[in-house]
């Protein structure tokens, strides 16, 4: 991928972690949290003053320990508008914050009427358009 790569750590499926990264041009990042039994990846707005944020979007990476002990990696576009969830060298998720897209392999959750335009279906053609 051509990007900034921000976070990275070793974890393992099915224990928790909060994962955060923030763009340093914009006021958008992303959260990736596993609880325990079910990983996601948020899409947040940062608020223009204090540390809150409003969750734009969410999407469902895993259930339970099916991946066990994987690689993380949170990778951000040079445009700080695009943002990539890669678990052992594979990408599982993209937010594009410019066309509020967030997509992922199962499409799953549904589209929400907050943020997100458009289908979730995450390609191989949508990731090398994007990175």
């Amino acid at each position: 991928m051509n990007g900034y790569l921000m976070q990275e750590a070793d974890i393992v499926a099915g224990e928790d972690n909060f994962i955060e990264s923030r763009s340093p041009e914009n006021q958008f990042g992303v959260v990736f949290e596993d609880n325990g039994e079910t990983g996601y990846f948020y899409a947040i707005e940062m608020e223009k003053e204090g540390d809150g944020y409003r969750i734009l979007d969410a999407l469902h990476i895993y259930e339970g320990s099916e991946f066990g002990k994987t690689n993380l990696k949170i990778v951000w576009s040079r445009d700080w508008l695009k943002c990539a969830l890669v678990l052992d060298g594979y990408c599982h998720a993209i937010f594009d914050f410019a066309a509020q897209g967030g997509y992922n392999i199962n499409e799953f959750p549904p589209l929400n009427s907050i943020w997100t335009k458009g289908g979730r279906k995450l390609t191989n053609e949508l990731i090398k358009s994007l990175f």
